[in-house]
């Protein structure tokens, strides 16, 4: 006995259209919008044209992670409206068929949706980092000191730097942190008073064939959460430690171009350093709220889009727009608290989700069936 019944492939094929069509079709507009706004500005940086083009490429994962909840939302009420006009529902009920078990699914369609997202929050953070290489937007400060800020590597190691000198390549206070996995891969921190840059320097220099020289620190190795071999060292060569002077002057790396476990670790690395992180914990927490969202939508839209019979496309396209305006300005309020520190980080990225369930949960429950 096959899963899906005719009657079941055929609502989730229709639903399958139009959410192929908005999740494609939204992230183009954006790039359409962005491109006219911003393209004298790309042009006067003396970007190639394939650069530009292939950094809007890049970008498409991003904008279809944000938009996808409302790909959902569109491809809901479209579909379960056109049954509505059709009278397909209202036949499918002649024949013992509730309105719950019709939209079964697109329940499933929206599931698949929400793992998706789960997907795309990974695969986007390196792609972003790309774009944005690509656009020659990570500018780097006029400066040639710094003093008090974190630095997230490549390689997913956090820095935390008292001082940095580019002109001397000299470092205060330094403190690396390595997230491990267990014995074979454990966890290190490394606290030196200073740091000397070992490698070519100034305008020109190549930005391999260096590394640091660590001076008068403690190197903390722990395999476990119980053990801590502790090592003091008069000087250090960390060989991972290889970013020259000139990098460390770099923006830091944004929420977008961290993955949920960096971002994790860089929060953590952040809070011990006294640092407010209220509003990279919301972020964080958004790179599975945003997904899990996709479902949570779909609890509204079904029993909205059976009100469009005399409203026609029209309508739905007023549900669609209104409930995705009213939850994009809820999620701001609540990412305002959360940031804040008004309520729990994490709990304020969950609030629009929860709202948005328990009204389409009241939605769908008195729904005729």
């Amino acid at each position: 006995m096959r899963l899906l019944r005719p009657l079941d492939r055929y609502v989730l094929s229709e639903f399958w259209k139009v959410l192929a069509a908005t999740a494609l079709g939204f992230p183009l507009l954006v790039i359409i919008i962005d491109v006219s706004e911003k393209l004298d500005t790309y042009l006067g940086r003396n970007l190639p044209i394939t650069d530009i083009a292939l950094a809007y490429l890049y970008g498409v994962p991003d904008t279809m992670f944000l938009v996808l909840p409302a790909a959902v939302l569109f491809a809901t009420v479209f579909t379960v409206g056109a049954f509505t006009r059709h009278s397909e529902i209202t036949a499918a009920k002649a024949s013992g068929i509730s309105f719950h078990r019709f939209i079964a699914p697109i329940s499933i369609g929206a599931l698949a949706s929400t793992l998706f997202g789960l997907g795309l929050a990974e695969v986007v953070p390196p792609l972003n980092a790309r774009r944005l290489e690509l656009l020659q937007e990570k500018v780097f400060r006029n400066t040639d000191k710094r003093s008090n800020f974190a630095y997230l590597s490549e390689s997913g190691r956090v820095y935390k730097i008292g001082a940095a000198d580019v002109t001397t390549g000299r470092l205060e206070a330094v403190e690396i942190e390595r997230q491990g996995t267990g014995p074979d891969y454990p966890s290190y921190v490394i606290s030196a008073r200073t740091g000397q840059w070992v490698g070519p320097t100034g305008p020109g220099a190549p930005e391999a064939g260096g590394h640091w020289l660590l001076g008068s620190g403690v190197l903390h190795v722990m395999p476990d959460s119980l053990s801590n071999l502790t090592v003091h060292f008069d000087s250090l060569r960390d060989a991972r430690f290889t970013e020259p002077p000139g990098n460390l002057m770099a923006n830091p790396k944004a929420p977008a171009e961290m993955g949920y476990r960096d971002l994790g670790r860089f929060i953590a690395a952040m809070e011990r350093s006294g640092t407010d992180v209220n509003k990279l914990r919301v972020e964080r927490m958004l790179k599975l709220a945003i997904p899990v969202t996709c479902f949570i939508i779909m609890l509204i839209g079904a029993p909205l889009a059976t009100s469009t019979q005399r409203g026609g496309t029209a309508y739905g396209i007023g549900i669609s727009l209104a409930t995705t305006v009213i939850f994009l300005m809820l999620l701001q309020l609540t990412q305002a608290i959360g940031a804040g520190g008004l309520i729990m980080p994490e709990l304020a990225a969950w609030i629009p989700g929860a709202i948005f369930a328990v009204i389409g949960s009241v939605l769908l429950y008195k729904v005729r069936t």
